[in-house]
């Protein structure tokens, strides 16, 4: 629905447009800095020379060395029942077991090195990049607090606060922080939590792009900025009116600033900007911000509900670190192992034989075993699968989570045959087997529809063309001659068998 909305919308702004553009500013625009203040006061930029030098350095390297070990991949990505490739490499790092969803494809991190976590990288390098990447992540949860301060965004409540023995800040230097002259910002009690869930960036999606290797970019169509990397969007999949960090490191030669003599109105071509504007809004001039290498924003609080964003291309190569607070309440291993939990607690193992049995035939039961069934299926090992070895680029830490998931959904396979066997036996009241065939059906229609599309997409011409070890696996996958499986791969005859029972 939302995005039917958003077409509808940006259907309509082209057309009340024309063949006209909309004013936009750039910081050499008289205006510029009050439009800022006035209309997009929650957008809060920081230039590189803000930045401690040893932090540039680290991250720097850390870009340049997942580029190097070829940890950056384009992503096949789902739009109105379409596969396209994105236009930008992509490589998602954070929390161990954190998962990130966008345009129907979900990212699987690759865990920062974090205590009490086993984790091997494919080289020391590669551990050293995702460290740094820590680093900065910490750094700018701190940048982030100070302005949420600055502006007065906590939503404060009039009580009296306790004081905290050892404020926020400073427990954050201890862990070991940048610079000292970060510690200015006291939390209030109330506002601890709110402020901490707003800005304790979970996850950082990395981007790279050598525009000059592209040889199609969209043009911007509101404004006319010129070449986009990233069209206009709101980020999604992240915790309300929680802040977006980014950290961008454009690879400047001394041809890409200097040769660009750029006198024109509006922004310098040769330059990477981030375009901003008030999301389906026709009065407000939007802005465009060039980007230095090491230069960083922040979109606090809800701007990035309220404002759409997009990233203009320049000539050079660029690397961004993008920090998010995802919403993982549906994504992490942590609460996919637990659904998994729920639902095998319906399977009886009797202690005397080998036999196996449902505890309960209840239709809320079964719907909800199915429900999970479908959910460990598609949205975790078919979309892990999907993306080929990638992940073993970097460490091979997420193969034994999908084994142990694999092994759940298996034991959900022998679940479904078991549920399908008893319906057969008309032991139920007529009802109540009526029941539980029409909640199957509903569940195995979809089963049987997703499986489809997931299979067509690991052979789609854009899928076929990708190099071998980032190639999409259709898994879990079987045939009819494998006789370990309790149900076949293809629904269909199981679906149709299930309609005769109920006519």
């Amino acid at each position: 629905v939302k995005r039917e909305l958003r077409e509808r919308g940006k259907k309509k702004l082209l057309e009340e447009l024309g063949e006209g553009k909309l004013p936009y500013l750039t910081p050499a625009d008289a205006d510029f800095h009050h439009l800022q203040k006035t209309r997009y006061s929650k957008l809060i930029f920081r230039k590189s020379d803000t930045v401690p030098e040893e932090l540039h350095q680290m991250v720097q390297d850390g870009f340049l060395t997942l580029r190097k070990h070829g940890c950056f991949f384009q992503d096949l990505v789902r739009i109105k029942g379409k596969d396209f490739f994105t236009p930008v490499s992509r490589i998602l790092i954070g929390k161990p077991g954190c998962t990130y969803k966008y345009l129907n494809t979900r990212l699987f991190t690759v865990p920062w090195p974090t205590e009490g976590c086993e984790i091997k990288y494919c080289s020391p390098q590669i551990h050293d990049a995702c460290k740094a990447l820590i680093k900065l992540n910490d750094y700018l949860h701190i940048e982030a607090v100070k302005a949420l301060q600055g502006q007065n965004l906590l939503g404060t409540k009039d009580t009296t606060v306790i004081d905290r023995e050892q404020n926020f800040a400073t427990s954050l230097i201890e862990k070991g922080s940048f610079s000292k002259d970060q510690s200015s910002c006291y939390v209030p009690e109330d506002d601890y939590t709110s402020l901490n869930n707003r800005t304790s960036y979970n996850l950082t999606l990395l981007n790279y792009m050598d525009p000059l290797q592209m040889p199609y970019l969209k043009q911007e169509p509101y404004f006319g900025m010129g070449n986009m990397a990233v069209s206009w969007h709101h980020d999604e999949n992240l915790v309300e009116r929680s802040t977006v960090a980014v950290y961008s490191y454009s690879c400047e030669g001394s041809s890409a600033e200097e040769a660009s003599d750029w006198n024109l109105k509006g922004r310098d071509p040769a330059v990477w900007h981030v375009g901003l504007k008030v999301a389906w809004d026709i009065e407000t001039p939007g802005l465009a911000i060039p980007l230095h290498q090491g230069d960083l924003y922040l979109m606090l609080d809800d701007l990035n509900m309220t404002h759409q964003h997009c990233v203009l291309a320049g000539f050079s190569p660029r690397f961004s670190s993008t920090h998010r607070v995802a919403d993982c309440s549906r994504g992490t291993l942590e609460y996919i192992f637990g659904q998994c939990e729920l639902a095998l607690q319906n399977l009886q193992t009797d202690s005397n034989s080998t036999a196996l049995s449902l505890k309960s035939l209840e239709t809320a039961v079964i719907k909800q075993m199915e429900e999970i069934h479908n959910e460990v299926e598609f949205e975790w090992l078919r979309q892990f699968w999907f993306q080929g070895k990638r992940y073993l680029k970097c460490t091979d830490w997420w193969l034994k989570p999908m084994a142990k998931l694999e092994e759940f959904w298996r034991k959900m396979e022998l679940m479904t045959s078991l549920v399908l066997q008893e319906v057969r036996k008309k032991e139920q009241t007529e009802e109540q087997r009526n029941e539980t065939i029409s909640c199957l059906l509903l569940v195995l229609t979809e089963r049987q529809r997703l499986r489809n599309e997931w299979a067509a997409r690991c052979q789609s011409e854009a899928a076929e063309s990708l190099p071998e070890e980032q190639k999409p696996e259709c898994h879990p996958f079987w045939t009819n001659e494998e006789s370990n499986m309790p149900l076949p791969f293809d629904l269909e005859e199981v679906i149709v068998h299930l309609q005769n029972l109920v006519q």
